[in-house]
């Protein structure tokens, strides 16, 4: 097939050039230039013409709704961060840092479907087929039947997703792949843009789940045009630090299921291991109660999730230091000023720091509460009782605003043996639960007598 002609295309006016400038001759923007495949004068068939398909116009209310039928992977986690399995011709794009786990979980997952009856495909464009096999060997997959496919041309991929017709396939990575109707590197805007589009649209026509692997940049985003994000039905995103053996795997984007829901792993020397109590994970194991400790119950999606929240308050210089990991750092000052103002207690001249054990990271302000009773107890050197934890979040007037869904966070905090909570008024259930008690609050200053009370 001859390659078609190519011209540079300017993302900003939408000008053209037959060579790469660094200026756009029709704005003068700088570096906007990106390779196009040109459009042909001549009557010829367009290249997505086979896949796209004629439909009619038809009323919503006359459409049926039926629910997409789901293939479960084996791994409970990963099903719960895809919404309960691979949807057929659903693409699901994941990305992490090198050498986090992404291969590794895909592996394991082609091997649980091939064995449950599903016809699989990797196809590999980083490794070797021998590298893979010693990877499946390493993890204890023998005898695994996963079809391997070390390629990185496009229209080879194609013809053999075509040919063959998997249930499954995945393409790792994105990055490496090229076609042959563009002349730029793989892994370049324009190339990894043609080929997720094409690997799209041949999943949507066939039936095929085909999952991408994605790089990321040294920022921590997916590598390539953003459109690759709208393109796909799922994205994905592996968390956590390599020297730890836990990982996240998070929804960021999900057309048939929840987003923001997670999955947690345990790397092992078997490969990735589902971790069912994955508060174990967060919580320290103190054989006493210590001051600057206060446990708090997080929502990362469905899931409720009990995260211990410490906080060190020292003496310090003209400079005080205000320091936060896994929490905001602007709403650590802000907590602060509305402690000083709405309960007395001041830290004007103290280093603060806090953290979220675990490496795990809150986005939502419901850990407010739990922020202010850590540092509290930690100024005044008292720990607070033995099976206690708190959630809500705080306003600049002081009032404690309720969290959502706050009945399944007591009672997951209640499962695991918690006792005592401090909650916000709107959030106390209609009925008690067994073996916890409540204490509603509407106001820091409330908060902070009840603790004193308990204490």
């Amino acid at each position: 097939m001859a390659k078609e002609k190519t011209v540079y295309v300017c993302s900003d006016c939408g000008g053209t050039s037959p060579k790469w400038l660094g200026k756009c001759p029709s704005c003068s923007a700088w570096n906007t230039l990106i390779e196009s495949v040109a459009e042909s004068a001549a009557p010829t068939k367009n290249r997505f013409a086979s896949l796209a398909k004629t439909s009619e116009i038809a009323t919503l209310g006359d459409i049926d709704a039926v629910d997409m039928a789901r293939t479960p992977t084996g791994h409970e986690e990963l099903d719960r961060v895809l919404g309960g399995g691979i949807v057929e011709g659903g693409v699901v794009l994941i990305g992490g840092d090198p050498g986090i786990g992404k291969s590794t979980l895909l592996l394991q997952a082609l091997d649980s479907l091939q064995r449950s009856g599903q016809k699989t495909l990797y196809v590999t464009g980083e490794e070797s087929g021998a590298q893979v096999a010693l990877r499946s060997r390493r993890l204890g997959l023998d005898n695994s039947q996963v079809k391997v496919l070390a390629e990185i041309q496009l229209e080879r991929i194609l013809a053999t997703l075509d040919a063959t017709q998997p249930d499954i396939a995945v393409i790792d990575s994105i990055q490496t792949v090229y076609s042959d109707q563009l002349t730029s590197a793989p892994g370049s805007v324009a190339q990894v843009r043609e080929c997720a589009a094409h690997l799209t649209r041949a999943a949507k026509a066939s039936g095929v789940s085909i999952v991408l692997v994605g790089h990321v940049t040294k920022e921590g985003a997916l590598a390539g045009p953003r459109v690759l994000e709208h393109m796909v039905d799922t994205v994905l995103y592996f968390e956590g630090d390599t020297h730890s053996s836990f990982r996240l795997v998070r929804a960021i984007k999900n057309r048939f299921g929840a987003v923001n829901e997670i999955g947690v792993f345990a790397m092992t020397e078997k490969g990735l291991k589902g971790v069912s109590n994955p508060s174990a994970i967060f919580l320290s194991q103190h054989a006493e109660p210590v001051p600057g400790s206060c446990v708090m119950v997080t929502l990362e999606g469905t899931r409720p999730m009990l995260v211990e929240i410490q906080a060190l308050v020292d003496s310090g210089g003209p400079s005080p230091r205000r320091l936060s990991v896994g929490l905001d750092k602007d709403r650590l000052a802000m907590l602060l000023a509305v402690l000083h103002r709405h309960a007395g207690v001041a830290c004007m001249d103290q280093d603060v720091f806090v953290n979220a054990v675990g490496g795990v990271r809150i986005s939502e302000p419901a850990a407010d509460l739990a922020v202010l009773l850590a540092i509290t107890s930690s100024l005044r050197g008292k720990p607070l009782p033995k099976g206690f934890f708190a959630f809500g979040e705080v306003g600049l007037a002081g009032e404690v605003r309720p969290a959502p869904r706050g009945q399944e966070r007591l009672k997951e905090a209640a499962k695991l043996g918690f006792s005592v909570a401090v909650v916000p008024k709107a959030n106390v259930p209609k009925k008690p639960i067994e073996g916890l008690t409540i204490h509603a609050v509407e106001r820091v200053e409330q908060a902070m007598e009840v603790v004193r009370s308990l204490t």
